[in-house]
């Protein structure tokens, strides 16, 4: 469909979309999963482009510039939460890149499943020199999403960390973890992508649905970043947490089964949550991955198949990230 994107407000930049990646927030979204979709919808918050034009007051950012938006377009940027650059904690609610209301003219914003988009600066994010732009795109989204709980429990060498499930997510918190020098082990239903896991850094693969595997890890590792974007049971994964672990979840959002709280109470375990990360250490996040070369698996499509990939991300056999590339208009 034909949509129109904003004039330029002082405080803007505009941007020429190169490629979007697929998260399985999209699906969600778009299927109301989570009862807060806003329609017509234009999904996509992995995006990365040039900018094509600044408005009047822009300082950060000039014509040609390659640039990266993520989850947020807007906050109200006061708060101490923004004040202190956590905007996707701002009090008055932060503005998400697609489906949400602009916070000056009440339109619905549209994402990066688009050929152009406007932000203001203080949401553009700068791509390090000699990324590639294809591959710089999930780090927008799954990148951070993992990223930031490896950071606020302080990952470091040596440290035992588990990664549950292998897709957009999993992959890249495995390749993170292991950047950081941890020793990684994937935990999944699918034994088939026990090779994914180990060519991608894993020490380990655990099967989840291999009762005697999972007694015998009983007390193996520090944290546990819980990727699976579905209802699932975590029950059997706090049991592999050593005394004080922590079990991180950063892909369901919603309801899960009835949890007894004895696999949390014995062993002063720590059942957490975690969202995306601040614009600031989004950008941390992606000079990171730029010193260590950390970047994701992708296929990269064109628009017309993002029907075909959304399927097959529905049906979680994917270990990558899917990546739109548009076409570029002369």
């Amino acid at each position: 469909m034909t949509i129109e994107r904003r004039d330029l407000r002082p405080e803007d930049v505009a941007i020429r979309v190169s490629h979007c990646g697929i998260c399985h927030s999209d699906l969600h979204f778009a299927h109301n999963d989570w009862g807060m979709s806003l329609y017509p919808m234009v999904p996509g918050h992995e995006i990365v482009g040039t900018v094509t034009a600044v408005g009047s007051a822009v300082t950060r950012y000039r014509e040609g510039d390659r640039v990266a938006v993520g989850c947020l377009v807007d906050s109200c940027l006061k708060c101490p939460p923004c004040s202190e650059g956590e905007e996707h904690f701002c009090v008055e609610m932060p503005t998400f890149t697609y489906s949400a209301k602009d916070r000056q003219d009440g339109s619905i914003t549209f994402g990066g499943y688009a050929e152009s988009l406007v932000v203001r600066e203080e949401f553009v994010c700068r791509i390090p020199d000699g990324m590639d732009m294809a591959r710089a795109a999930p780090l927008l989204c799954a990148g951070i999403t993992t990223y930031s709980p490896l950071r606020q429990w302080k990952v470091k060498a040596g440290d035992k960390v588990a990664v549950a499930g292998l897709g957009g997510l999993g992959h890249m918190a495995v390749k993170l973890a292991t950047a950081m020098g941890a020793e990684v082990t994937v935990l999944t239903t699918s034994p088939s992508k026990a090779d994914a896991a180990r060519a991608i850094g894993a020490r380990d693969v655990l099967v989840s649905t291999d009762e005697a595997a999972m007694r015998s890890a009983k007390g193996r590792f520090t944290l546990i970043i819980d990727t699976i974007p579905v209802k699932h049971d975590v029950q059997p994964y706090l049991a592999l947490l050593q005394p004080k672990g922590q079990l991180v979840i950063v892909g369901q959002i919603g309801p899960l089964p009835e949890l007894s709280t004895f696999g949390i109470v014995f062993g002063n375990k720590a059942l957490a949550g975690s969202q995306i990360g601040g614009i600031r250490e989004t950008q941390e996040m992606l000079d990171f991955c730029a010193e260590h070369d950390v970047m994701p698996e992708i296929e990269v499509i064109s628009p017309d198949q993002i029907n075909e990939a959304w399927d097959k991300l529905s049906r979680g056999d994917t270990p990558h990230r899917f990546v739109i590339e548009m076409p570029q208009r002369t």
